[in-house]
Parts: C-alpha cells; structure tokens; sequence
C-alpha cells in the first residue's frame, strides 16, 4: 500500500513539474503581451474607423471624442446606457443610414439613367446602329453564318463589357474562358441581343438601364448604368443537348446569371 502511495506521489509530481514546464514555455514576454494588447486594440479600432466613415460618408455626424469615451467606458464596466437604450440609438441610426443611403443610390441612380439617355440619343444615330423596339442598340460587328439561338438555348460567349466612360468591368477573352448558360437565365438585354445573332457572329450590345441592372448595384457597376458589351456568340445548344452535368458557368464579375428582369 505505501510502495503504490509513493509511486502515485512520484507520477502526480512528475505531471505538475511538466505541467508547469509547458506554461513556463508557453508564456508570453512583457514585449510579447505589449505588442499582442496594442494589436487587440488596433483592430478594434480600425473596425470602429470603418464604421465612423461609413457613416459620414452618408451624412451622419459622429463625435469621435465620444464614441472613443464609450469604448473607454464599456471596457470598464461603467457605461452610461442600459444595454436596451444602445440598442435603441443603434437601431435608430441605422434607419437614418438606410434611408441617407437608399436617397444617395436615387440620387446616382437618376445621373447615371439620364447620361445613358443621352448616350443612347447619340448612338443611335450613328451609321450600323440599330434599335429594337425594347430600345436595345446594336451593331454588328462581325456576321455568323451558324443558327439564331431562342430563349431556352444554351449559349457559350466571349464577351467585353464597358461602362459609358469606358471602365471595363468583366473580359472573359482576358480570362481565356469563355461562358456558358441557358439565355433564359440573363438580363434582358442579354436575351434579346444575343436571340438576333447568328453563331458565329460578334455584335456590340448598348444596353438601357431598364433592359441591365436598373438602380440596382452590381459589383464596380453604378445603379441607372447604361451597358456595352461586345458579345462573341461561339455555340448553342438545345437544352436536351448535354443536358448531364452541363457544368454552367457564371458570368465573371459583372455577374450576368441570375439577374434578368
């Protein structure tokens, strides 16, 4: 009994002494937990800057001094506010910032639809250029001699698309893939313009707002943009036709699948 008492003291000793072993080595050094709590308090406070500017930037009015002594004060257990009553301000800003922002993409919205406006009256009257009745431009550019595709096709394209200031958003050439989806599953613009092409054919596409994104934002394109794509039309299918696996893409950044109205 008292040879396994001892042989049970030497195993706990033993475990204690590794056990400290691992904490003493595990430590950190005074510079070590310097540098790691001025890091923890950088990022909080990029995070709060973040949210400051956001904000501004909408036209809200922010007083750094006192969101720095609300920091200040919730780190040390002596806030100001009931945990309900934050939650009722914050709630409130945030409906002052929905609204500020849902009036400033309006605001955009309207720029950007009336300078296509005049793009469109522009264009139009240029030679080769012409309007469907939707009020889609086109432009041939290069005539296939392959078969129209319909609505329920699928279709595999290159394509460049431009903004009117010329900001290309998405370039599948630059990629070296180009893409394939059902027609059905773009925006309008898409499958009416790409409907009138013969396979094989590459026609410029001026794309009213109404027939894109309207005031929606996608990605770099601003809400009310008139669009240009450049569209090489490579091949279709019926949608039978390698209907297994037929491995869908998207449609790169500007994100033409799924956005049709």
């Amino acid at each position: 009994m008292k040879a396994n008492l001892l042989k049970s003291c030497r195993v706990t000793t033993l475990a204690l002494a590794c056990t400290w072993s691992f904490f003493a080595a595990a430590s950190e050094s005074p510079q070590e937990v310097e540098d790691a709590s001025y890091a923890l308090g950088a990022s909080v406070g990029h995070y709060i800057s973040g949210k400051i500017y956001n904000q501004v930037d909408l036209g809200a009015q922010v007083k750094v001094d006192t969101v720095i002594q609300g920091v200040i004060d919730a780190l040390k257990g002596e806030g100001k506010m009931s945990n309900e009553e934050i939650l009722t301000h914050l709630n409130a800003r945030a409906e002052w910032l929905n609204n500020a922002k849902a009036a400033k993409l309006e605001a955009l919205a309207s720029k950007h639809q009336a300078e296509g406006q005049a793009y469109l009256a522009a264009n139009q009257a240029k030679p080769g250029v012409k309007v469907t009745e939707s009020g889609l431009q086109y432009e041939v550019i290069k005539e296939g001699d392959g078969p129209k595709p319909v609505e329920s096709d699928v279709v595999t394209v290159h394509y460049v698309g431009k903004l009117l200031d010329g900001t290309e958003f998405d370039n599948s050439y630059e990629r070296d893939e180009p893409n394939r989806f059902a027609l059905l599953s773009v925006i309008d613009g898409w499958k009416e313009g790409i409907a009138l092409m013969n396979v094989g054919s590459t026609y410029r596409l001026t794309i009213p707002a109404e027939l894109a994104y309207g005031k929606e934002v996608v990605g770099v394109i601003p809400p009310g943009s008139t669009l240009i794509f450049d569209v090489e039309l490579l091949k279709m299918e019926a949608p039978g036709e390698n209907a297994h696996g037929m491995g869908l893409s998207g449609m790169g950044m500007g994100g033409m699948m799924g956005m049709g109205h």
